[in-house]
């Protein structure tokens, strides 16, 4: 009964547009401090596309980040009941939506990761940014897993990582640490550096550029984590 309530389209309008205002009003209501803008300033200035990544615990205020009149942004949020509201607010704050598993990408159409696949390349091609988690989407917590990479090497397009903190939150005991963050605080933006793939990248290559990108993006979210007088959250084994 409680599913079928929620799965229904006035309930799922209705939390996204409460998910949404909450976002518009965290990212009006924090002083932000942005670390490692001469990493993603050129990138913004080539306007070519580029793969932002970030853990799957940091995903909610990743678009205070990203100025909507820069570069498209958007996101990949999967077919499940819970991604259908969440994909929702996120149109709702002028994002791009791609409904797809990164999870099946190479597998199982049925769950749209097929045709995210097309997409993604076509967006990232086309100039826009595509935002990953890739940790998600069940983990291990803060490790990369390949599709990042991979999208790099397909699109030819350059990673930069992203975390963030702030100083009032509510941390989950979600597998991935979820962070909820709360209004009126500080916060600190932490940009990473560019890393590229090779179109011709073999699988050593690739494992190469996944541990640099999961060191970066962990680096950058304990940099953040400090800077807003907290311990950082580590890795799972």
């Amino acid at each position: 009964m409680l599913k079928q309530i929620f799965r229904s389209s006035f309930v799922q309008t209705m939390l996204a547009m409460l998910l949404a205002g909450y976002m518009r009003l965290v990212r009006a209501t924090t002083r932000w401090e942005v670390r490692g803008l001469e990493h993603i300033i050129p990138v913004w200035e080539t306007g070519e596309g580029v793969i932002g990544a970030l853990w799957h615990g940091r995903v909610l205020m990743s678009m205070a980040a990203w100025p909507m009149d820069k570069q498209p942004p958007a996101f990949l949020i999967s077919r499940s009941a819970d991604g259908a509201f969440i994909a929702r607010a996120t149109a709702m704050l002028g994002a791009g939506v791609i409904r797809g598993s990164a999870k099946n990408m190479r597998k199982d159409k049925d769950k749209g990761g097929s045709a995210a696949a097309s997409r993604m390349i076509k967006h990232v091609k086309d100039g826009g940014c595509m935002a990953l988690t890739p940790d998600g989407p069940r983990g291990p917590l803060m490790h990369a897993g390949m599709g990042t990479v991979r999208l790099a090497r397909l699109t030819g397009a350059p990673m930069i990582g992203l975390s963030w903190s702030t100083r009032w939150r509510k941390v989950f005991s979600s597998w991935d640490r979820f962070i909820l963050p709360l209004p009126f605080g500080r916060g600190v933006i932490v940009w990473t550096g560019i890393i590229t793939v090779p179109g011709n990248a073999d699988d050593e290559i690739l494992e190469e550029k996944r541990q640099q990108l999961q060191s970066l993006l962990r680096e950058a979210t304990k940099e953040a984590d400090i800077a807003c007088g907290h311990n950082s959250i580590e890795a799972s084994p």
